[in-house]
């Protein structure tokens, strides 16, 4: 019996297999999910900033949802996030038409939204409120942008870092050739 050598030793390839699924971003991605995802991060931002700026500190532990939600996008895409399973099973598919766009950089937004919210619960552990809720409303603003205006800052700044050479081409095949663009957008 031979052994498939990327599976690792006393794993079965099944089991490997399901393992490689579950850990993967969809490329491409429905940008209409994506922009219902951002609504949702941007309606929990808001509702955390509201209530910890009214109610008290107690509200800012709706950070942590935030933060679990973006690592679980980055690791899964929407497999294991609540808010991404919302958008693409029920959302997306009511609002409208699918449009899809390359996943590498969407998976950067979430990396990016994954630092800020991370930093942030930081922030309210060490009971820096004040710093929190100014991380929490760049989150609004970039989540707005993308879920309104189809404005995604994270693309953008993957788009640049591309263009520098400091993400190599290779990591979006779409992003780096215009044409694989306007072929996947007809």
């Amino acid at each position: 019996m031979t052994r498939n050598v990327s599976t690792p030793v006393g794993v079965r390839p099944d089991v490997s297999s399901s393992i490689s699924r579950l850990f993967s971003f969809p490329n491409p991605v429905n940008e209409v999910a994506a922009r219902s995802v951002a609504a949702g991060v941007a309606i929990v931002a808001v509702l955390t900033i509201v209530l910890a700026t009214t109610v008290g500190h107690a509200w800012l532990w709706l950070t942590a949802v935030l933060a679990y939600g973006f690592l679980a996008r980055v690791l899964t895409g929407p497999t294991l996030s609540p808010l991404g399973q919302m958008a693409t099973r029920v959302a997306a598919p009511r609002i409208g038409r699918e449009k899809f766009v390359p996943g590498p950089p969407k998976r950067f937004a979430q990396g990016m939204g994954l630092t800020i919210s991370l930093t942030a619960l930081i922030l309210v552990a060490v009971r820096a409120d004040t710093a929190a809720l100014v991380l929490l409303g760049m989150l609004v603003a970039a989540a707005t942008l993308e879920s309104a205006l189809a404005f995604c800052i994270g693309c953008r700044i993957f788009g640049f870092l591309m263009r520098a050479g400091f993400i190599p081409e290779t990591a979006c095949a779409a992003c780096a050739d215009i044409s694989l663009r306007n072929s996947r957008a007809a």
